[in-house]
């Protein structure tokens, strides 16, 4: 069958497809006229199933783009449709990224996968399995749900985007898709503060009334698991696309990239997560250093400065709402600031005699589900810093972080090396995305939830390849030359 269809013309295929499409859109109409709602649901979602199957096969890359898609937008679904997990859906679309692989990717191909990356991620799996033995005794259902987001998603992600992603046109097509899908949800959240929320994400409000709904002002959670990962996820694409308006781009999408940027601040300012400031204090010093030109480094670190001073030691905008919760980020004395240590210093006493932790899921969402009889569980970790602590110990935190500095650090690296002017900015944009995004999670439980984390793995392998793209480049213009 799909040597039937690949042989057919484009023209083809259209005509043959709009038959079907109508076909199957008659067919559905009467079976809802006849049955109702469910039975033509069930129908539609079987026939978009099927449709998927034919692109996967003829566009192998387009299941990437239906997995980054779905893990920007399944928190819509899951709050308006609801009564399935959707966030297990992740694990089935990539599982049909490694079917698709496995049957259109030559074996000889697979070995770009090996290499430092994925030998870290790997050894991260296998340790976090190891967790289900952890002498504390956390539940295994607790292990298996964190497990997840934990080492499975990198584990599984990371290997297929080697496989697929090859080229500059990639990099290109997956920087718009991330922008255009923040975008949405950006919008999304605009909408929740200035016209009205939607009845799933009034529900999860009046759910979530503490800590969304302070003071009588709304924070903004758009599509996200919480305002916490919203307002970090914005403040990453501002800094993604705030350095990519310095490139040597066209002045169209340079302009356009500085107004994505300035609704992503705004985003990142009505979610009203202080933390997220630090993603950008973080990784707009990492660009200006990665630049290697002393004018940038000169000016940008002056502006910087005088921005964080205006904040820190001025009251300007403090009449804004959003502008006056975001400087509270830089108050020693702020009070959940003051809880955050006061959390730590508990838990140093606790986890002295526990070098290994209180094992995968003991506390945060699944602590309260599944381990309600461990003391860790009634400890709210605020950060996925203090989370990794208490989960693996003060060994696995050691070794966790060295993995992130070391990744980190070779980002920094091969970018240095780099000598390809928009290649180059483009790699200083995700590399300082992911080191704002680790350092903001000191604050917020942030790189381990969907989409920041699947837009670190895409950065990272982006940036681990960039050598490689570079020579493409290189032997593309010569030829051009020649």
């Amino acid at each position: 069958m799909m040597r039937f269809l690949t042989s057919l013309s484009f023209s083809t295929k259209r005509i043959l497809f709009l038959i079907l499409g109508l076909l199957i859109a008659i067919f559905i109409g009467f079976v809802a006229y006849q049955s109702g709602v469910i039975i033509p649901l069930v129908i539609i979602l079987a026939s978009m199933f099927v449709l998927l199957q034919v692109l996967y096969f003829t566009h192998p890359k387009s299941t990437l783009y239906v997995l980054i898609s779905y893990c920007f937008l399944f928190g819509l679904a899951g709050r308006e449709i609801g009564g399935m997990p959707f966030g297990t859906l992740i694990e089935v679309f990539t599982g049909f990224c490694w079917i698709i692989a496995l049957i259109k990717i030559p074996m000889d191909e697979w070995k770009v996968i090996k290499g430092d990356l994925f030998y870290l991620i790997l050894f991260w799996f296998i340790l976090s399995v190891l967790e289900v033995i952890n002498p504390a005794g956390a539940s295994v259902m607790g292990w298996l749900q964190e497990i997840r987001s934990a080492a499975l998603y990198p584990m599984i992600i990371i290997p297929v985007l080697y496989l697929y992603f090859n080229t500059n046109k990639d990099l290109d097509n997956i920087l718009k898709l991330i922008i255009g899908l923040s975008l949405i949800s950006v919008f999304n959240g605009i909408k929740q503060l200035h016209i009205g929320l939607f009845p799933g994400e009034k529900i999860f409000l009046m759910e979530n009334q503490s800590t969304h709904l302070l003071f009588g002002k709304l924070r903004v959670f758009s599509f996200y698991s919480d305002a916490g990962q919203f307002g970090a996820s914005m403040a990453h694409l501002c800094l993604i696309c705030l350095i990519l308006a310095l490139g040597p781009f066209k002045l169209w999408k340079r302009i356009g990239l500085v107004i994505a940027a300035l609704l992503f601040f705004y985003g990142m300012l009505i979610s009203g997560t202080r933390g997220a400031l630090f993603a950008l204090i973080v990784g707009v010093f990492l660009a200006i250093a990665l630049s290697k030109q002393f004018k940038v480094i000169l000016i940008g670190g002056a502006v910087a400065v005088a921005c964080l001073g205006l904040l820190k030691f001025t009251s300007v905008g403090s009449g804004n709402y959003q502008i006056n919760r975001l400087r509270t980020g830089l108050d020693p004395k702020d009070a959940s600031l003051n809880v955050r240590f006061n959390t730590q210093r508990v838990l140093t006493e606790y986890m002295r005699t526990r070098p290994f932790g209180g094992g995968l899921g003991v506390l945060g969402a699944w602590g309260d589900k599944y381990n309600q009889d461990k003391f860790l569980s009634t400890i709210q970790p605020d950060s996925y810093w203090v989370k990794v602590w208490a989960m693996y110990g003060i060994v696995g935190f050691t070794i966790w972080f060295c993995i992130m500095m070391y990744i980190l650090g070779k980002c920094c690296g091969i970018v240095w090396q780099l000598k390809d002017p928009g290649l180059r900015i483009k790699t200083i944009a995700l590399t300082a995305g992911f080191a704002g995004i680790l350092f903001c999670s000191y604050g917020n439980e942030v790189i381990n939830n969907m989409p920041s984390s699947l837009i670190v793995y895409i950065s990272w392998v982006f940036v681990f390849i960039s050598p490689k793209l570079e020579k493409a480049l290189l032997e593309k213009n010569h030829s051009l030359i020649v």
